[in-house]
């Protein structure tokens, strides 16, 4: 085989790499925007969950506030009757309430307190979550890089080789 063989077979090994090259790397493009958006798609999902529990807490909130209140309503109506009644029952009446009042509260409090807790958890793992996703997209987009580095590599031997057969 002559060198201008050799050339010939050489510049179409070249060119061949040099067709493939770019859909390669397109590929990985589209891997990775499809990987990203899964990524988005998925923390979009998981915000609008986390945002539903919420809400649903805040409604539940809301109505224990609310039968908080209706109650309170309740006990100063018996307190109103009663004062008519009796001056002495009165006072422990109150005294009574306000102890429940302030025990509700103390639990509305460490309730609210636990799921505020709770979201901070949740949200904590998400980012971790997403950490861990852009290490893997990183890990990919280098691992693409040194593919692409080898094949740049595998080039510039090809062509020093024909250089040097020249």
């Amino acid at each position: 085989m002559t060198t201008e063989e050799r050339l010939y077979k050489l510049e179409g090994i070249v060119e061949g790499v040099m067709a493939t090259l770019p859909g390669q790397v397109t590929s990985l493009e589209g891997r990775v925007d499809l990987l990203r958006q899964e990524v988005k798609a998925e923390i979009g999902a998981l915000r609008r969950e986390v945002e539903e529990k919420f809400n649903g807490l805040r409604q539940e909130v809301k109505a224990e506030i609310g039968g908080l209140r209706q109650e309170m309503a309740g006990l100063r109506q018996e307190m109103a009757s009663f004062r008519q009644e009796v001056e002495e029952k009165l006072v422990g009446l109150r005294q009574e309430v306000k102890e429940e009042i302030g025990g509700l509260r103390r639990e509305v409090e460490e309730k609210f307190n636990g799921l505020r807790q709770e979201l901070k958890g949740e949200i904590q793992s998400l980012r971790q979550e997403m950490a861990g996703l852009r290490q893997e997209v990183k890990a990919e987009i280098n691992t693409a890089f040194n593919k692409l580095m080898l094949y740049f590599t595998a080039l510039a031997a090809a062509l020093a080789v024909l250089t040097f057969l020249r």
